[in-house]
C-alpha cells in the first residue's frame, strides 16, 4: 500500500458545530466533531478507533508545543499549509468515544475574516480533516497522520 492524501470532509448530523463569540464579537471559535473513528464515510474509508486516537495524542502535542495548529479556509489537494489561506488555529482537541472534539478560533487574517463573517451571516460551512495514511481493498485506513483540519464551504458539515 502507498501513502496517499486523505481528505474527509463530515455533514451537518455528524458535525455538531456550535460557534461561540467573545462579548466584542471580535473573537469567533468554532466547536464540533472534526475526526470520526469506526464508522465508514461516505468516501468508502474507516478509521480504527486507535487510528484516531494516535492523531488526537499527536495534535495534542502540537499545540502544546506551538499553541495551536493553523488551518486554512478551503484546502488545496497537497499537504502543505499555505500562510496566505490560513483562517484559524485548532487551539483544544480531544476523543469522546469514537469522536475527535475541537474547538478553533478564527483569526483576523484575510481569510479568517472572510471565515467570521461567513459564519455570522449564517452561511453554510463544514469542516474537513486532511492527513495521509494507507487505505486497503476494504477501505480500512492504517498508518494516518493528520495534518490539519479545514473549513469549506461544500454544504456538508453546517458551523452555524
Amino acid at each position: 500500500m502507498t501513502e496517499q492524501i486523505l481528505i474527509e470532509e463530515l455533514n451537518t448530523v455528524e458535525c455538531g458545530m456550535i460557534q461561540e463569540s467573545s462579548s466584542d464579537g471580535k473573537d469567533i471559535w468554532l466547536n464540533g466533531v472534526f475526526m470520526q473513528s469506526s464508522v465508514k464515510n461516505r468516501n468508502g474509508r474507516l478509521y480504527p478507533l486507535n487510528e484516531i486516537q494516535t492523531a488526537v495524542t499527536s495534535a495534542q502535542q502540537r499545540i502544546k508545543e506551538t499553541n495551536g495548529i493553523f488551518g486554512e479556509l478551503d484546502h488545496p489537494s497537497s499537504l502543505s499549509i499555505n500562510l496566505d489561506r490560513v483562517s484559524h488555529i485548532i487551539t483544544e482537541i480531544r476523543m469522546e468515544g469514537n469522536n475527535a472534539i475541537g474547538k478553533m478560533r478564527l483569526l483576523s487574517t484575510p481569510m479568517g475574516n472572510i471565515g467570521k463573517e461567513l459564519a455570522r451571516s449564517g452561511v453554510n460551512m463544514c469542516v474537513s480533516s486532511r492527513g495521509a495514511g494507507q487505505v486497503n481493498e476494504d477501505g480500512g485506513v492504517s498508518g494516518f497522520s493528520f495534518v490539519k483540519i479545514d473549513i469549506v464551504c461544500t454544504g456538508s458539515a453546517e458551523l452555524a
